[in-house]
C-alpha cells in the first residue's frame, strides 16, 4: 500500500511493487510483463539532483505517435462524398459540407481512438500490476462494481468521484500519481467531450472583456489565504528558477532567482519604464523597482491582487516606483512607451483568437528599441491522451479561458507574424516542475487550515492539480517557454544583445 511521498534523493532508487494490501481480492496477480523495472539504474544520473522530484513509473501513453491522419484526411473526405452520393448535393456543396463536418469528424475520431489505443510497446519500465484497492477505496457501490481488482479507472471518472467524496486514497497523492498507470487509463470520457465543446468552444471564440473579469476575479479573488498556503511569502503564481540544482533550495530562493534572472534579461537600469502585463500579486514590480530603480506598473484584473501589491510596494519602500492598476490588459495606456515589458504566464488567457491582437498592442507600447520579455506555459506537439485529460481539467477547475497554451513553434509564429524578432528561448518545464512540488509540500502542510476555510472539496482539486502537474512539468506533457523579443527594425541596435559563446575563453581545443 503507497504511504507517503518519498523526498528527492541523489539518485532515484528502483522502484519495488507494493505489496498488495489485506483487502485485496484473492484472485491470481497477473504477472507484469517482462521489462526491467529498475530502469532507474540507468537513468539515476539524470534525476540526480536533490532538488527534483524522481519518476517511479514513467510509462508511455498511446498518443500521436498511434493515431492515423491519413485515416483522418480519409474520413473527412469520404464522409461528405458519401452524403453528396446519397443526397445529391453540388462540388460547391461537397467542400462547403467537408469544411464544417471537419471539426466533428476529427473530434469523433480523437474520442473514439482515445478508447481503443494500445499501449506503446517502448517501454523502459513495468508496471506493478497491483489491484486498484492498493491506491484507493472506493466508497460509491456502484463505482465500486464498475473499477475493482485488476479494472483500471478513466482519468476522469476517477478525479470528478474524488473531487465528489465517492473515492478516497490510501496513501499520498504524489506518490499514487507516480503510479497512475497502474490504476488509470486517459481516454477522452463523453462527460469531457461536452464540457469542450459546450464551456471550452465557446469561451475560446468569445473572450470578451466581461468573460475574462468573471473569470478571474472568480479564480484569483477567492482569497488570499487560499493562495498563500502553497505560494508562500513571495505570492508569485509563475514558475521559478533552480538555481544550484547540487541542493535542496527553498521556494522563496527560487522565485528570487527567477525575478533577477527576467530583471537581467531584459537588461533592467535605474529609470527604466517597466510594465508587467498580468502582474498576480505585483512582486515582480516591486522587486524591480527595490533592485533595479525602475518605474514599474502592473497591471491585474484581481482586486486582491492589486490592494496586496500596493501595500506590498509600500511595505518595501518602492511604492512612488511600484504600482498595481486593477483593469483590463485592453484598456492599459498606451503612451508614454515603456523601455522593459514583462508578461509572466498571462497571455494564455489572452485567447488564441485574441492573441495576435495582443502582441500587436504589446509592440505598440512598446520602445523602439525596448525589449519584450514573455513567459508562457505550452503543450508539447506530439501529444498523448493523458495530455488531453490533464489539460481538460486544467481548463474546467484550474485556469478556465487559458486556451492559449500551445506548442512552441505556434507562439513562435504569432510574435514573428505581428512584428517582432525573437531573441532567446528557453523551456523551463523542469524547474515548473521542481515549483509545483514545493507549492504541493505547502499544500500539504495547510491542508487542516484550508478544509477548515474552504471545505474538503477545494482542498481535493488543488491537491490533484499540484501533485499531477509536479509529473505533467517533468515529463514535457506541458512546460513553459522563456522568450525574449524585440521590434524587428532595420534600427534596432541587435549588437547590444551579443552574448559570449559558451565556452569562450575555454582551453577546450582548436582545429
Amino acid at each position: 500500500m503507497l504511504t507517503d511521498a518519498p523526498e528527492p534523493a541523489d539518485a532515484a532508487p528502483a522502484p519495488a511493487p507494493a505489496p498488495a494490501p489485506a483487502h485485496a481480492p484473492s484472485e491470481k496477480k497477473q504477472q507484469p510483463p517482462s521489462k526491467p523495472l529498475a530502469w532507474t539504474h540507468k537513468a539515476a544520473r539524470a534525476f540526480s539532483s536533490p532538488t527534483i522530484y524522481p519518476p517511479t513509473l514513467p510509462f508511455e501513453c498511446g498518443g500521436a505517435r498511434e493515431y492515423s491522419s491519413y485515416l483522418l484526411y480519409a474520413l473527412i473526405a469520404g464522409v461528405p462524398y458519401m452524403l453528396k452520393r446519397m443526397i445529391g448535393f453540388s462540388l460547391g456543396t461537397y467542400f462547403v459540407v467537408a469544411a464544417i463536418l471537419a471539426l466533428p469528424i476529427g473530434g469523433l475520431t480523437l474520442l473514439v481512438h482515445s478508447w481503443i489505443v494500445s499501449t506503446p510497446t517502448e517501454q523502459i519500465c513495468a508496471l506493478p500490476n497491483d489491484p486498484i484497492e492498493s491506491y484507493m477505496t472506493i466508497l460509491d457501490k456502484e463505482l465500486k462494481a464498475k473499477y475493482n481488482g485488476y479494472t483500471k479507472i478513466p482519468m476522469e471518472e476517477f478525479f470528478e468521484s474524488y473531487f465528489d467524496g465517492d473515492i478516497d486514497l490510501t496513501g499520498d497523492a504524489l506518490a499514487i500519481f507516480e503510479n497512475r498507470y497502474d490504476w488509470a487509463v486517459f481516454p477522452i470520457t463523453i462527460r469531457a467531450a461536452k464540457f469542450f465543446v459546450l464551456q471550452m468552444i465557446p469561451e475560446l471564440v468569445w473572450h470578451s472583456k466581461k468573460q475574462d473579469e468573471t473569470q478571474v476575479r472568480d479564480h484569483y479573488d477567492r482569497g488570499d489565504d487560499f493562495y498563500a498556503a502553497f505560494l508562500g511569502d513571495r505570492m508569485t503564481y509563475t514558475s521559478a528558477l533552480v538555481g544550484d540544482p547540487s541542493k535542496r533550495e527553498t521556494l522563496e530562493e527560487m522565485q528570487d532567482n527567477k525575478m533577477r534572472d527576467v530583471c537581467e534579461r531584459v537588461g533592467m537600469r535605474a529609470g527604466d519604464r517597466h510594465l508587467d502585463i498580468g502582474c498576480g500579486w505585483g512582486t515582480l514590480v516591486a522587486y524591480a523597482a527595490k533592485n533595479y530603480g525602475t518605474d514599474s506598473v502592473g497591471v491585474t484584473l484581481g482586486r486582491n491582487q492589486t490592494v496586496y501589491g500596493n501595500e506590498q510596494a509600500a511595505r518595501w519602500g518602492v511604492g512612488d516606483s511600484a504600482r498595481l492598476l486593477c483593469m483590463d490588459y485592453r484598456d492599459i495606456p498606451r503612451r508614454p512607451r515603456y523601455n522593459r515589458i514583462t508578461c509572466l504566464e498571462m497571455a494564455e488567457h489572452v485567447g488564441v483568437r485574441k492573441f495576435k491582437e495582443f502582441l500587436l498592442q504589446v509592440r505598440d507600447m512598446l520602445d523602439d528599441d525596448g525589449l519584450f520579455y514573455l513567459q508562457i506555459a505550452g503543450l508539447r506537439g506530439s501529444w498523448q491522451y493523458e495530455d488531453f485529460t490533464w489539460g481538460l481539467f486544467m481548463a474546467k477547475y484550474i485556469f478556465p479561458g487559458a486556451d492559449a497554451s500551445c506548442p512552441l513553434n505556434w507562439v513562435i509564429g504569432q510574435l514573428e507574424a505581428t512584428g517582432f524578432e525573437v531573441r532567446s528561448t528557453q523551456t523551463i518545464g523542469i524547474h515548473y516542475s521542481v515549483t509545483i512540488g514545493r507549492w504541493y509540500e505547502n499544500w500539504m502542510r495547510n491542508k487542516d487550515t484550508i478544509v477548515k476555510s474552504y471545505g474538503k472539496r477545494w482542498f481535493r482539486i488543488w491537491e490533484i492539480f499540484l501533485a499531477w502537474s509536479i509529473i505533467i512539468a517533468r515529463q514535457g506533457s506541458s512546460t513553459c517557454f522563456q522568450i525574449l523579443a524585440h521590434k524587428n527594425r532595420n534600427a534596432f541596435d541587435r549588437s547590444a544583445l551579443m552574448r559570449e559563446p559558451l565556452g569562450y575563453g575555454m582551453p577546450s581545443g582548436s582545429l
